[in-house]
């Protein structure tokens, strides 16, 4: 098997088994109805700039990237950026507005190359497409020299393309000089390793365990280790991972969400993601301790595996964890009892 960690420079570093960190009371509210559920739900901020946008409006959206920049918050804009971009796919005439009132903004750039990413990801020609979207990428990284979206966005994009390792060292260590720990570039870079070396699992463990533990504990970075499992339990071929290395990953997750205020939707999508693997684990009682948590906030990530309704999976197993139902299903793998399940697709590319 290929060395993953000689091929990317940056990842080299012989990774220790993660410590299970201690667990945080955390009080929890009782869970909201299901027509109080909320499915991606934008925050104060998002909100306002969405509504512009369905009036045709770009500047709520331009001013809010514009703060976001000024201010150095590059895990809100990340989010921002996806979530406008996805918003213009669907409803492109603020975006088209705002690209012809300032062509050379770097956050119109920036919202405009994801869009492109995301337009041409499910082509049967993606490869090629994306290649050709290579000059868009470079613009955004012209920007502001600290920020690392543009750099989580190239990430993606090498990976959709197929880059060779080299190039993506050199990306990805372009990336950690602007932003050590910005989880959005960390996540780029699991994603990369997962399909690169397709069923080789313990690379992707290896890389987020590490990442974990030289992070703050209140980083989102602490969630890594829970992302490589949903790989893995997504995944239908390579090696066992042991269930001790599945359990501490939850477990670092778990004592990630206890430093979060309930029912935040800052924190919802990785709630949720844990609550998926805690189902996965029959780590029931927790998977419905995570959805109380998480409150009216679902996210179509995880549960738009298999192309279902992800509202309607969250509330499917919700209400079998509340019925105490002998198994719960998400995806379509099986339990993992020292093996792992089947594999499920997610549109979470």
């Amino acid at each position: 098997m290929v060395d993953t960690m000689a091929l990317l420079p940056p990842f080299i570093r012989t990774a220790r088994m993660p410590r299970t960190p201690a667990r945080v009371p955390h009080p929890v509210p009782g869970l909201p109805a299901d027509d109080e559920v909320l499915l991606d739900a934008p925050d104060e901020r998002l909100g306002p700039a969405l509504v512009g946008a369905g009036r045709g409006e770009y500047g709520p959206a331009a001013a809010l990237l514009a703060a976001t920049r000024a201010l150095g918050e590059w895990e809100l804009r990340d989010r921002y950026v996806v979530r406008l971009a996805h918003f213009a796919h669907s409803r492109p005439e603020w975006f088209e507005e705002w690209r012809a009132a300032a062509p050379h903004d770097p956050d119109a750039l920036l919202v405009g190359a994801q869009l492109a990413v995301d337009r041409v990801w499910g082509s049967p020609a993606r490869v090629e497409l994306l290649r050709e979207l290579s000059p868009a990428i470079t613009a955004t990284a012209r920007g502001d020299h600290r920020d690392p979206v543009p750099w989580r966005l190239a990430l993606d994009h090498a990976r959709g393309s197929r880059a060779g390792h080299k190039y993506f060292g050199e990306l990805w260590e372009a990336a950690v000089r602007r932003a050590p720990r910005h989880y959005g570039c960390h996540v780029a870079a699991l994603r990369y390793l997962a399909a690169s070396y397709h069923g080789s699992h313990s690379e992707c463990f290896d890389f987020a365990d590490r990442a974990a533990q030289d992070a703050p504990g209140d980083s989102l970075v602490q969630a890594l280790p829970v992302r490589a499992a949903f790989g893995y339990l997504t995944d239908g071929c390579g090696p066992a991972v042991p269930r001790a290395r599945l359990d501490a990953a939850a477990d670092r997750a778990v004592a990630l969400s206890a430093r979060f205020p309930v029912a935040d939707p800052w924190p919802a999508q990785i709630r949720n993601l844990l609550a998926w693997v805690l189902v996965r684990l029959d780590r029931r009682a927790e998977a419905l301790d995570q959805l109380r948590l998480t409150g009216p906030y679902a996210t179509s990530f995880p549960w738009d595996g298999g192309g279902e309704d992800p509202l309607g999976v969250f509330l499917r197993v919700r209400s079998g964890l509340l019925e105490g139902a002998q198994a719960v299903e998400v995806g379509v793998g099986r339990r993992p009892h020292g093996g792992h399940g089947g594999r499920a697709r997610s549109a979470d590319h």
